[in-house]
């Protein structure tokens, strides 16, 4: 599917739920367009001494249930559209967890491999100094997305603080632990949906043991393999934008963490350790109980979902799966938990840092996984039985779940409002 088409195919998704509840239709008109984008180039100085500009965004979805929460990703192929799309998912995916956050997003036209770490970190303050009129901890909140991480977070709230004159961890989040971050943090997105899998084993009807295959051996994809291994479970294909691995006794998971730390491919691993290479649509089809997609959009589409064997697909990237795929996995009964919920262990411990920011008070590790280990076990649970009572898969289920609750913040704003932020 192409990027012109992102946000339309995540629309579908709205007007499927609003078929199943009584919704007014200014409700669904307000979230069909992103309340604010706005597009700047960025000059920064390059090592060399010359000047270069590069695309930059930042989308305000939806402020109905509070001020805007979503990540920057800095990537080549970053478009509009995917932006927008992607901060109407965190729209629903904050109101699925109830999180007192509306969806936001942002992005870098840029391949981040090819910069200086002195030119990412221009860039990254860069970024900063063009959207920090409409950032702030109670106006619209950025994090760690593709090819970024806690450092440029560092970074950025530096460069925030020294805008507004004053020390505002809290308006970013996925910090540097000294700057604020919160313990915990680098893990949640996996360890959220690691606590669903487990949770809703016995619904599912799986075995103890449990054949998984990750797709994406970035951070999310390495540490739900580390969760799952350590819980008794058996990785057996992963792959990376390179290729793909596999063994059928379990892939050496050191091997590949220590092939990843060291900037190579998981495919480097290929010809030793029982390690077999074999190409990502070949990794889709591989005999596995939980399929893990852990990388971009739209990777499972109506020209691969078919050969997918695997019972569960439990999507920790951002709408890995198109909704053309979605029909074909349902008629061949496969469950899938959607990312608005599955993934959703990362927005809720960024709340906890951006709670923990505001009260200048932290957390303990275990309060940390205890806390998100309950949120996301009852609105899984809430979910699910939302899914079985109507009859309607998990993701429709979840949309349904959100839409309700932004519906109400939305009405109760009251017919005169504007929703000005």
């Amino acid at each position: 599917m192409s990027e012109d088409h992102l946000l339309e195919s995540a629309l579908i998704r709205l007007d499927e739920a609003a078929s199943h509840i009584d919704v007014d239709a200014d409700v669904i008109e307000k979230l069909k367009y992103a309340r604010e984008t706005i597009k700047v180039r960025l000059m920064i100085r390059m090592d060399d001494g010359s000047r270069k500009s590069f695309l930059a965004w930042r989308c305000r979805y939806d402020d109905t249930r509070g001020p805007t929460k979503g990540g920057i990703r800095y990537h080549p192929d970053a478009t509009v559209e995917e932006v927008e799309t992607l901060a109407f998912w965190m729209t629903f995916k904050c109101a699925v967890m109830n999180l007192p956050y509306g969806g936001g997003k942002g992005a870098i036209q840029v391949d981040p491999r090819t910069l200086s770490k002195a030119e990412l970190e221009r860039l990254s303050r860069a970024y900063i100094q063009a959207f920090a009129h409409i950032l702030g901890p109670d106006r619209d909140i950025p994090a760690p997305d593709v090819y970024t991480n806690s450092m440029i977070m560092g970074w950025m709230a530096d460069e925030y603080s020294q805008i507004v004159d004053r020390h505002s961890p809290a308006v970013i989040t996925g910090k540097p632990l000294a700057l604020g971050g919160s313990l915990g943090r680098d893990d949640a997105t996996a360890r959220g949906g690691f606590y669903l899998i487990k949770h809703l084993t016995p619904e599912l009807a799986l075995s103890k043991q449990l054949r998984t295959t990750i797709q994406g051996f970035g951070n999310a994809g390495q540490h739900m393999a580390r969760l799952m291994a350590a819980d008794g479970h058996v990785i057996v294909a992963v792959s990376d934008s390179s290729g793909a691995v596999y063994c059928d006794k379990g892939l050496n998971l050191p091997a590949l963490y220590a092939a990843k730390n060291n900037g190579q491919s998981v495919v480097s691993t290929a010809g030793q350790y029982g390690h077999n290479e074999m190409t990502p649509d070949e990794l889709l089809a591989v005999e596995c109980d939980v399929l893990v997609p852990s990388a971009m959009e739209n990777m499972i589409h109506a020209g691969n979902a078919a050969s997918i064997k695997a019972k569960l697909i439990v999507e920790l990237a951002n709408g890995p799966v198109t909704a053309e795929a979605d029909s074909i996995l349902e008629k061949n009964n496969v469950v899938i938990l959607p990312d608005i919920l599955a993934n959703a262990g990362g927005v809720t411990v960024s709340y906890f840092e951006w709670v923990q920011n505001k009260q200048g008070y932290y957390w303990t590790l275990p309060e940390i996984h205890q806390r998100l280990k309950g949120i996301m076990e009852s609105e899984g649970r809430a979910i699910w039985d939302l899914a079985q009572e109507k009859n309607i898969s998990l993701r429709t289920a979840a949309y349904v779940y959100a839409l309700l609750r932004l519906a109400q913040a939305i009405e109760a704003h009251g017919t005169q409002s504007d929703f000005m932020a």
